[in-house]
Parts: structure tokens; C-alpha cells; sequence
């Protein structure tokens, strides 16, 4: 039985993006930085935190354009 050759790899293959795991860098840099990068949409926080984060995020980059709410 003849195997034929596999197809031609063209250079440029190396060059596709890689799929990135944005949680994995996001707790990456929490963990090695101290950069918290989180949502206030997230459904892991509850209405305190949401409203906690709106707030902080209002003090230290000023409201949104919609009259301090995101939606």
C-alpha cells in the first residue's frame, strides 16, 4: 500500500492566531499585578457588588453618557 505524500504545508501556518482563554489571562493578572478586570454586567456578582463596581468605576473614569449606568 503507497501512502502518498502529505499535503504542503504552506509557511504562513505559524502565523495564525492562537485561540486565547481571556479568564485565564484575566486571573493571571490578578494574581502576578493586582489588575482586576471585571464587568459590572458579570453574572457571578450579585446586585452589592454590580452597583459597588458601577460606583468605583464612575469615581475614577467619570459616568457613562447615558447618565452613569451601563446597560
Amino acid at each position: 500500500m503507497k501512502i502518498p505524500p502529505p499535503p504542503y504545508r504552506s509557511p504562513l501556518a505559524r502565523l495564525q492566531p492562537q485561540t486565547t482563554d481571556l479568564e485565564e489571562i484575566k486571573q493571571n493578572g490578578w494574581r502576578e499585578q493586582h489588575i482586576l478586570v471585571v464587568a459590572d454586567t458579570d453574572a457571578r456578582l450579585d446586585f452589592v457588588e454590580k452597583e459597588f463596581i458601577r460606583r468605583i468605576g464612575n469615581r475614577l473614569y467619570g459616568a457613562t453618557a447615558k447618565g452613569g449606568t451601563h446597560e
